[in-house]
């Protein structure tokens, strides 16, 4: 059976959310992000982006390049709302979906023919959740994920497109390489040394070649160039929560032991939040004491990933719940009110240097292993020189230390 899979879009959607509730905005060039000196831009209108304007960039440079835009500190939670709203109307609507970021949707519509148009009830669907939510939404719809997702980046702003079995090779083909998922400002950069600046040179390439300079990634590059992509729609279902426990061999009074035991236990499942590009709403600490009693404690915060964000309010947690000052079993921490959405939504309080230091961090988690990246705070002098991590035993250790 032919697959038909629908890709949806919010277009500009921190903008959008903000001129649906001050429509004084719309037609304006309007930035969301970070408003203090090092902000970031989290996002930005189409009237901003012919002066160089783009997400993830300074928002003071993009003051610089377009000066008459009006800057606004977005709201986590209010954007939060309104992705839940969608997410049920699609929800709703359809058999198979998958969510894989706060404005971004993957449908699959395989066999729905027999009973509706597919496109006919992609327009209908689309149309639901302009009326019941205000914000602008496009589509691609196709055979698989990857021109699906190219399609509705040609469709937008607002519109829809659909390209039919058979035709994925000749639609691709005059578009950028960087239109292909995946191919980022590096891949793209050696991909134009080369000579590379469109899909059809990639298409008339043999895979040997590409693979022979992009690694294993340059078949994935060359196969979706193809219009080949076989990955599957997995179904949304939304964890409740994430947690990390840790019980002590010795019941320990060490108050220095017990706050480094925390920040890890922090860094390690922001760490996995980021990675499932994930976001918190609230956070727990669990004491338990020698003699079993045990003591909890939560507080709401606005959604994020960041530890710089998510530290302070589990130690305020730790100084307020740890008033016995007896021998400590247990010590836990659980994340809960779990949403979908990338790090960029945390942008609003963030710098351009503290994104960078996750990115680099992260990377480096991914490549080396989730403890490979520590605080050297939490080490002593004695792990910290003979270079071995403490955890899993692993020779290398890589440090990096930042206030929190």
């Amino acid at each position: 059976m032919e697959r038909s899979i629908l890709h949806l879009d919010l277009d500009t959607f921190f903008v959008s959310v903000e001129r649906l509730l001050s429509p004084e905005l719309l037609k304006k060039p309007v930035l969301v992000g970070g408003t203090g000196g090092r902000g970031v831009v989290a996002a930005c209108s189409y009237e901003t982006r012919k002066f160089g304007v783009h997400s993830g960039i300074s928002m003071k440079l993009a003051r610089q390049l377009c000066p008459e835009a009006i800057c606004i500190k977005g709201n986590s939670s209010t954007y939060m709302k309104y992705s839940d709203l969608i997410t049920e109307i699609i929800n709703e609507s359809v058999p198979i979906f998958e969510k894989t970021s706060v404005d971004e949707f993957y449908v699959d519509l395989t066999g729905m023919d027999r009973f509706f148009g597919n496109y006919a009830f992609a327009t209908e669907l689309r149309q639901r959740i302009i009326k019941e939510s205000g914000l602008p939404i496009s589509f691609g719809l196709s055979p698989n994920k990857t021109v699906s997702k190219v399609a509705t980046g040609e469709a937008k702003p607002n519109n829809q497109m659909r390209v039919d079995a058979g035709f994925e090779k000749l639609f691709l083909a005059p578009l950028s390489i960087r239109k292909i998922p995946s191919v980022g400002k590096v891949t793209g950069q050696k991909l134009i040394a080369m000579g590379v600046e469109r899909i059809k040179t990639i298409q008339q390439m043999p895979v040997e070649m590409l693979t022979a300079v992009l690694g294993k990634n340059g078949q994935k590059i060359w196969q979706r160039a193809q219009g080949i992509d076989d990955s599957l729609v997995k179904p949304y279902s939304e964890r409740k929560s994430i947690s990390s426990e840790r019980t002590f061999n010795l019941d320990t009074i060490d108050i220095t032991r017990l706050k480094n035991t925390v920040t890890t236990m922090v860094d390690t499942l922001c760490f996995q939040l980021r990675q499932a590009n994930k976001m918190i709403g609230c956070v727990s600490l669990k004491i338990r004491y020698s003699d079993f009693q045990t003591h909890t404690k939560q507080c709401k915060i606005p959604y994020t990933s960041a530890e710089h964000i998510i530290l302070p309010v589990v130690e305020a947690l730790f100084k307020s719940l740890y008033q016995r000052r007896i021998l400590v079993r247990l010590i836990g921490i659980h994340f809960s009110d779990i949403v979908s959405g990338h790090y960029q939504i945390d942008l609003f309080d963030d710098n351009e240097k503290e994104l960078n230091l996750y990115k680099a961090m992260d990377h480096l988690r991914k490549r080396f292993g989730a403890s490979s990246v520590m605080r050297a705070s939490t080490l002593d002098v004695k792990t910290i020189r003979s270079g071995h991590n403490p955890f899993d035993g692993s020779p290398p250790l890589l440090l990096a230390h930042r206030k929190a």
